[in-house]
């Protein structure tokens, strides 16, 4: 096993879900229910879900595809993202107008 790779996923992964919305989501649950730990392994199961699809899929596009194809693939994506959230992101949606 490649105990470099290992701590890094583990820290790359822990910084971004940091606060994220599923982590509020699991705090909004957890303080309406009187079982915590039934979220925490729910949360945690749906995580080790995701986490092993992402791997798997990324595992399977990277035997197809370049990995420095992959990294610009990400860049231009993530480049995109940031674009349409400074420059097109000025309006309030309907969903989040307040209501007289």
């Amino acid at each position: 096993m490649d105990w470099h790779l290992l701590g890094l996923s583990f820290i790359t992964v822990f910084l971004s879900e940091l606060g994220d919305k599923s982590q509020l989501a699991a705090i909004a649950l957890s303080g309406r229910c009187h079982s915590p730990r039934a979220v925490f392994f729910g949360a945690a199961g749906a995580l080790l879900l995701t986490s092993l699809l992402g791997a798997l899929a990324g595992g399977a596009v990277a035997e197809l595809l370049p990995t420095s194809l992959l990294k610009a693939i990400a860049a231009v994506g993530f480049a995109i993202l940031a674009a349409r959230l400074l420059l097109f992101n000025n309006q309030p949606s309907a969903d989040f107008e307040k209501t007289p």
